[in-house]
């Protein structure tokens, strides 16, 4: 197993070749499915063979100075040993630095503290586990100053700071454009992780007017956060093409922590939630979600009432019987398992792209393969080489296979 490719490389005919393909596939006349890896720098952090420097995610967390440079050595990493549908190479334009910290930051702004274990990715304390009735003594975080934000802030100018002297690789690096918390990791996902995953859902059954009492607060909290964050952006990064209005085209969201329920209880405990966010930052259009676990039994559901038309998959799920569920308009990523795409062999990897291309959520055009959402520490390139070349191999598109051209969808890449 290897962490770096043992052949550079061509550079100008890769990029090329994936121009051609995203081209192709936004004007509804796809050759190919294209394939999208993307995984957090826990890859860097937790793999001392690219962690040369030692850093920690108490490190990453903790010094501005250890976030630059675990996401320049991230960066070029994946820039020249991981093959998908992405740009390769030393970028023209210079890297891109922004303030990261990971899962936690719902959680730890609203004042849940971080918990280091060992080099993994930190985690938060629960803080109403044991103390539910804390909820009534709680304020709204301040969107800038709040729990994990003042450090935030403290990050984004240590950096704008910063990268005017630095460079990369003979590149400039460009500072933060803006804050993270302007998304969220969703209403119920902060929820639990204040309450406790096991305490919310009986609080549903057993307490139901304490848990509309939560779900409300922490709803009312992160659209307060997410507008300022905005406003903070709009006065500060000018050209900003979003300015002035909160509602956009393309709005996405996430809220993992729906798995742990039925369609029904989706329905009544967590949907308006959901309807509250969408309006007040989607523009009425298109919608998209990211959603772990086994969640295709919600899948309709969303399209229908929350106007989702692409959804991205974090773990496997029957692909081809949510394309015949969901029809050729929406937009599915997916692929094969994320322990087979690490662990291997690359036998196996082809097979299962082979599988996942042939079960007919290809149909319409619009399918991106994935290496689940968020790739593995310490897998081996070869093996997304493999997924890469089988891909190239199964998802090709018959010609004239009655695949409907549509308009560009804004916002580019998908997924």
């Amino acid at each position: 197993m290897a962490w770096f490719l043992s052949e550079p490389v061509d550079v100008p005919a890769h990029n090329a070749a994936v121009a051609a393909v995203w081209a192709a596939y936004h004007a509804g006349t796809p050759t190919r499915v294209p394939v999208s890896v993307s995984g957090s720098v826990r890859n860097y952090i937790q793999n001392p063979a690219l962690n040369r420097r030692g850093y920690t995610f108490r490190d990453f967390f903790e010094s501005a100075e250890a976030q630059i440079w675990c996401q320049l050595e991230y960066q070029h990493w994946c820039r020249h040993h991981l093959l998908c549908d992405r740009e390769m190479g030393v970028p023209e334009a210079g890297w891109a630095l922004a303030v990261d910290f990971q899962n936690s930051l719902d959680a730890a702004w609203f004042g849940c503290p971080l918990q280091y274990r060992g080099n993994a990715v930190p985690d938060t304390v629960e803080i109403l586990r044991t103390d539910k009735g804390r909820l009534y003594e709680m304020d709204c975080p301040d969107p800038l100053s709040g729990g994990i934000m003042a450090r935030a802030v403290e990050f984004f100018e240590y950096m704008a700071e910063r990268c005017p002297n630095l460079e990369f690789h003979g590149r400039p690096v460009r500072p933060p454009v803006a804050l993270p918390g302007e998304g969220c990791d969703g209403p119920l996902s902060a929820a639990y992780k204040l309450r406790g995953a096991a305490e919310i859902c009986l609080d549903m059954l057993a307490d139901p007017q304490y848990y509309h009492d939560l779900m409300g607060f922490v709803t009312d909290a992160l659209i307060r956060r997410m507008r300022a964050l905005r406003e903070w952006r709009w006065a500060r990064v000018p050209g900003c093409a979003d300015r002035g209005s909160y509602r956009q085209p393309g709005f996405s969201f996430a809220d993992d922590a729906i798995v742990l329920l039925s369609l029904e209880q989706y329905r009544e405990f967590v949907f308006p939630y959901h309807q509250r966010l969408v309006e007040a930052f989607s523009d009425g259009g298109p919608t998209s979600v990211h959603l772990c676990g086994d969640a295709a039994r919600f899948f309709r559901f969303l399209r229908d009432h929350l106007r989702v038309r692409r959804f991205d998959t974090g773990f496997p799920i029957d692909l081809g019987a949510v394309r015949a569920e969901l029809g050729p308009d929406v937009e599915i990523c997916g692929g094969p398992p994320v322990p087979v795409v690490q662990a291997g062999p690359v036998a196996r990897i082809r097979s299962e792209v082979q599988r996942v291309c042939a079960s007919g959520v290809m149909a319409g055009g619009r399918f991106v393969l994935i290496a689940a959402n968020n790739l593995a520490p310490c897998t081996p390139v070869e093996h997304i080489a493999a997924l890469y070349a089988a891909a190239q191999q199964f998802g090709r598109y018959p010609v004239r296979a009655g695949v409907r051209k549509r308009p560009a969808r804004p916002g580019g890449a998908a997924c």
